[in-house]
């Protein structure tokens, strides 16, 4: 990839978009996490509620957390050619992802991590080419 790039990232997908001198190349990398494991039972307005009565389920927030950082890994590699970095999203998983990079070696300078809400394609490239001075290109 190029020296600049962005990541829109969440806990289903990435978005990166490399800057390089060769134009915008975008690459999208899909997680294979399913719905967050949440505990069945009662509701709790009406009445008695599981969460409340029955320990957490350790063993399926280990297997999110593995698979999490499967995921995380896939990103990572993705951005070996990268030295300036943007990350943003929606939730957690653009933290999760800032603290993930900061145990690998080498790694890109991660310039920024900001909050963004669900955003399309061309929406997260003219953010990074914004963030990074770069004009969008002209169509003909």
């Amino acid at each position: 990839m190029g020296d600049k790039a962005g990541v829109w990232i969440d806990h289903r997908e990435a978005s990166i978009i490399a800057l390089t001198s060769d134009g915008v190349h975008t690459t999208l990398i899909q997680s294979k996490i399913q719905k967050h494991p949440e505990r069945s039972g009662d509701s709790p307005l009406k009445g008695s509620y599981e969460a409340l009565q029955v320990r957490a389920d350790d063993r399926r927030q280990r297997a999110l957390t593995r698979e999490l950082n499967i995921y995380y890994d896939g990103v990572i590699a993705a951005l070996t050619n990268c030295e300036n970095l943007i990350i943003f999203g929606p939730g957690e998983a653009k933290n999760e992802l800032h603290k993930r990079m900061a145990k690998t070696k080498p790694r890109p300078s991660i310039v920024a991590v900001e909050t963004e809400d669900k955003m399309t394609g061309r929406q997260i490239a003219a953010k990074v080419r914004a963030y990074f001075g770069l004009a969008a290109p002209r169509g003909r």
